[in-house]
């Protein structure tokens, strides 16, 4: 009695079966497949049927690093996140022996192809593209076996030394050129307002006064131990020219005198010298 009441509760353990709700049961009674069953309580024949517990949450899964040699012949070491589900559990049981190491295996080669297609400039700027079309590839083989792949995500990109110490100094030669050609904007539209300010002062000479005081005024803020202090001659021109009605007071003229030596006059002849 004993042994038929164990026999009689193992039988029931093995009848019921809970299943949550992300799960599902597929059953085969006698090898044939059976309707779905799931999720919640239910129960199968002991030694008849059989099921399979499929989850159908969606699986994250790292793709190991994968030696890529890209069209212009630069071999990296790429690595990717592949985001699948199963939709029909029927198919996913049935139409492959193991879904998920045929999934992983699919999608590790499908990424060497892809990328052994693209070159580097596009695997390092357009990887959304790349993304894209690894899962739309990807989705479009899996689909007999029940399994949507919903993402592929390009990981890593590991370049080797040479590489990237070239492409560094690449960027740095694009960095130099954009400073330059941001320089050279920036005096272009410096000496075009330069000349429109030139123009002005030369339209208004009191301007030129005005800016006069007030680079003064900054020179002034500074703490300088000496001051150049430049006057312009259009402040002491007006001191300089003459009034109307002064005087002009001129220095005479000195006339020049000229040394006349004469012998001096004898009312008697000349007396001739002395033998």
């Amino acid at each position: 009695m004993l042994y038929a009441l164990v026999v009689v509760a193992l039988l029931v353990a093995m009848a019921i079966k809970v299943t949550r709700e992300y799960e599902r049961g597929v059953i085969f009674r006698l090898g044939r497949l059976m309707p779905l069953r799931g999720p919640g309580l239910f129960g199968i024949i002991p030694f008849i049927e059989h099921m399979v517990r499929i989850d159908l949450r969606t699986i994250a899964y790292e793709l190991p690093a994968q030696e890529v040699i890209t069209r212009d012949n630069v071999t990296l070491r790429v690595s990717a996140v592949l985001y699948y589900h199963v939709r029909d559990p029927n198919a996913a049981v049935n139409s492959v022996e193991n879904f998920r190491e045929a999934t992983v295996q699919l999608a590790m080669t499908t990424l060497r192809d892809v990328l052994g297609q693209s070159m580097l400039d596009e695997l390092l700027s357009e990887r959304s593209a790349l993304n894209q079309r690894l899962q739309h590839i990807i989705d479009e083989q899996v689909e007999p076996w029940g399994v949507v792949v919903s993402l592929v995500e390009i990981k890593d990109v590991e370049l080797p030394n040479t590489m990237q110490r070239a492409m560094a100094r690449q960027a740095e030669a694009e960095r130099e050129k954009r400073a330059k050609v941001i320089h050279a904007e920036g005096e272009l539209q410096a000496s075009s307002q330069l000349a429109a300010a030139a123009r002005v002062l030369e339209r208004e000479p009191m301007a030129i006064q005005l800016r006069y005081l007030a680079t003064l005024t900054e020179i002034a803020a500074e703490k300088n131990s000496t001051i150049v202090f430049p006057l312009p001659m259009d402040l002491v021109k007006p001191f300089l020219e003459p009034r109307p009605g002064a005087v002009t007071f001129m220095p005479e003229a000195v006339p020049s005198s000229s040394t006349s030596v004469s012998s001096p006059s004898t009312s008697g002849p000349a007396s001739s010298p002395a033998p």
